[in-house]
């Protein structure tokens, strides 16, 4: 007996099903034999599960694509409409020049008073002419100093979810963008140093090359809050990250450096931007160096330990970060000498680097040579004297300029030194009646003499008093590391040197109000590098400048969005009493004018050819305006034979009265009503009314329309749509209305000014 086997079940769209598998094939690639298997080839080895998933892919892909060409393209066309003609709504006369577009005119002035117009504003405030105090025809060298921008970085915050951490970074990198370039435009200096603390996590992004891993007698150091992400920093913030962010610093300060002017002032040699001075963020504290990170440093940055002629004064840059691990409780534990030792070298060698810088500055305003000529001989190597080579440093005795130091970590002072009445965080005490001097110790109004973990507040009071010693002739100080201004005079073991604690230059400090620090310096030599006669005793003057509050300026924000809403609230409380203009455009899917487009005008009653409609006259009002309330019958296409009589009702001439067929056969008024859905009155009047920007409606005022006729009948809805246009619903809609569209449109701008930057 044999058995007839059914063939594959065919889709009907040129594919088939087979038995015992759910994957599609084509129907062509069928075998013609009936004792094929689905899942397996001629030779009954099973297929590739990948062939098997792309054939699946490929009836998802078609199937996708028709719909796409189909019903998609469908909706797409019908979200094209509806969108062009709600633009072609809002983009009327009296929809621009609205009262809510009015209030974000207002927000977006203030808000660029607020990212823009202030920093310009409070930077010009602080020009030179302001405050420069120099004798007449004096030309003045103008520099100034930067400190702490620590850039944000996952290691400000961490564990801060992602949302907030970038919009950190972004806010806090535009805040110190728009000083910098302000400070570029506006007071053209001749030099900027940056103090320190270039980035915020410098030290914790791992180098390609070298041992990153904290010393087993310093793990313990961390704070626990940081052990928890340590694991976390060195898997995905590594030296890319690192280069990242050296680009991100380049990005706000190197990019803007030209806005300056590619001309110096007056007098001056040339523009410089010097950035080299690593603070304990970049590098670490004492002990806890990362001496990889250091050579990173020093490689993209420039030497930490140098000297510059600036402005006849010679600025000594000193990395103590390094310094204080020679005086390191760990020093007598462990080797410190790769972190130390460069920078005592340096210290040794300074008095010699700062007299051949002085030489190098007086021979190119000689116009000579700035570096030793060598005579040009051949000499036999084992009878040349080495001993009398020329040098430029011209020895002991030769002429000095007015030396500053520059150092990340403020030098020593005792605990509860005052800073001073321009330190924000407290200040001075008040001193009690009849003492004239400010009150000692005053420690609210101090730095406070205290270290911890990767760092410490003040330098140890030896390596403060061996760097005045060793540098020699220092006049002044600056420094950064404490966020806020102070300014100290030391003792006379430390040369009596008047030394500011700088600002920090970014929001993000815990300091209100940013500053940088701005220095003239007017030093006039001769030839030989020493002072003119009648030059001023003080050679530099400084100004500390002050920059915008930014959390004034988000407060002023929270304020006039409070202001925003009520007078929103207010004013949609006032249509209807006022007659105000009202801004929430009516639904598109209430106007007739949309609807028309969408419903039929005319529909018979029965199916059949609609030539004709019967006209049928209800047996009561009642059973029309219940049963249909929306509808009546058309007068106006009435068949043949009927007249209409004095109450606007159709009159047949023959047939019979209802909602069936009519009988007769062979007469024409043989179909079933014909049923007109017309736009009402009701509709009529609110666009109208709408179109004369009024509100105010009554019932009255649409019983009385279609001719006067008071007692015209109106569809059951009417009462439903009439509850929309209450006057709670009206003030709602527009409270809702107004405020969204300020809301997006305001903060809308404020995303595309912080893109900017």
């Amino acid at each position: 007996m044999s058995i007839a086997m059914a063939p594959p079940y065919s889709n009907g769209y040129g594919y088939s099903h087979g038995h015992g598998h759910g994957y599609p094939y084509p129907s062509s690639s069928l075998p013609t034999s009936s004792s094929y298997d689905y899942g397996y080839g001629s030779n009954n080895e099973p297929q590739s599960i990948c062939d098997e998933i792309s054939a699946c892919v490929g009836v998802m892909l078609g199937q996708l694509w028709g719909y796409l060409n189909g019903r998609g393209r469908q909706v797409a066309w019908g979200w094209a409409t509806k969108a062009a003609h709600q633009i072609k709504r809002n983009m009327t006369r009296r929809r621009l020049l609205s009262f809510p577009h009015l209030l974000v005119g207002l927000w977006v002035l203030v808000m660029l008073w607020g990212e823009r117009w202030v920093f310009a504003s409070r930077i010009r405030s602080c020009d030179w002419d302001h405050w420069e105090d120099w004798p007449a025809g004096a030309t003045p060298h103008r520099l100034i100093f930067i400190a702490d921008p620590q850039i944000i970085d996952p290691h400000s915050y961490p564990g801060r979810p992602w949302p907030l951490n970038p919009l950190t970074m972004t806010i806090t990198d535009n805040y110190m963008r728009r000083s910098y370039i302000q400070l570029q435009k506006q007071l053209h200096p001749d030099t900027v140093f940056f103090l320190g603390d270039l980035f915020d996590g410098g030290r914790e992004w791992k180098t390609a090359n070298g041992n990153f891993e904290d010393p087993e007698w310093a793990k313990d150091h961390r704070p626990a809050e940081e052990r928890k992400h340590l694991k976390e920093w060195h898997r995905k913030y590594g030296d890319n990250y690192w280069l990242r962010e050296y680009a991100r610093f380049g990005n706000i300060f190197y990019d803007n450096w030209n806005l300056g002017g590619v001309s110096p002032g007056p007098g001056q040699r040339g523009r410089k931007l010097i950035s080299s001075l690593p603070g304990n963020h970049d590098l670490g504290f004492g002990a806890e160096v990362k001496v990889p990170a250091r050579h990173r440093f020093s490689a993209y940055f420039g030497e930490t330990n140098r000297v510059d002629v600036i402005g006849n004064h010679t600025f000594v840059s000193v990395d103590t970060v390094s310094l204080s691990a020679g005086t390191s409780s760990m020093r007598g534990q462990v080797d410190l000498q790769p972190i130390y030792g460069p920078v005592q070298q340096f210290l040794k060698e300074v008095q010699v680097t700062k007299r051949r810088a002085v030489q190098k500055e007086v021979r190119f305003w000689r116009g000579e040579v700035e570096e030793v000529t060598f005579e040009q001989k051949v000499e036999d190597l084992e009878t040349a004297d080495f001993s009398k080579l020329p040098t430029i440093d011209p020895g002991e005795g030769a002429p000095d300029l007015p030396t500053v130091l520059l150092t990340h970590v403020p030098l020593y002072r005792p605990p509860g030194t005052p800073c001073g009445p321009m330190r924000e965080h407290w200040p001075p005490a008040k001193p009690p009646k009849g003492q004239t001097g400010p009150v000692i110790p005053d420690h609210r109004n101090a730095i406070s003499v205290s270290g911890g973990y990767q760092y410490q507040n003040v330098l140890d009071p030896e390596d403060s008093q061996k760097l005045i010693k060793n540098i020699g002739n220092v006049i002044h100080a600056f420094s950064g590391d404490d966020h806020d201004y102070c300014e100290v005079v030391h003792s006379a073991e430390q040369g009596n040197v008047r030394e500011i604690t700088v600002k920090s230059f970014s929001m993000a400090m815990g300091v209100p109000t940013p500053g940088f620090q701005m220095v003239s310096m007017y030093n006039p030599i001769d030839e030989n590098g020493n002072t003119l006669p009648g030059s001023p005793k003080t050679t530099l003057q400084t100004h500390l400048c002050l920059l915008p509050q930014q959390l004034s300026t988000f407060v002023t924000y929270a304020v006039l969005g409070a202001v925003t809403v009520l007078v929103l609230v207010a004013r949609a409380f006032l249509l209807p009493v006022f007659n105000l203009q009202p801004f929430a455009l009516e639904p598109v899917h209430q106007r007739y004018a949309s609807s028309a487009l969408l419903l039929p005008i005319f529909k018979p009653k029965t199916e059949g050819d609609d030539r004709s409609a019967y006209d049928a006259k209800p047996t009561s009002s009642g059973t029309s305006s219940s049963k249909f309330p929306s509808a009546r019958v058309s007068s106006t296409t009435r068949p043949r034979g009927q007249s209409i009589n004095n109450n606007g009702g159709a009159q047949a001439s023959s047939g019979k009265w209802g909602w069936g067929q009519n009988n007769n056969s062979s007469s024409n008024n043989n179909r079933g009503p014909r049923i007109e859905i017309r736009k009402d009155s009701y509709y009529d009047d609110i666009n109208n009314n709408n179109n004369n920007h009024s509100y105010s409606y009554s019932y009255s005022d649409y019983s009385n329309k279609e001719g006067g006729r008071g007692d015209a009948w109106k569809p059951a809805s009417r009462a439903r749509s009439w509850s929309r246009y209450t006057t709670l619903s009206v003030v709602g809609r527009e409270i809702w209305t107004t405020t969204w569209r300020v809301a997006w449109m305001v903060l809308g701008f404020f995303a595309w000014i912080t893109y900017q930057g």
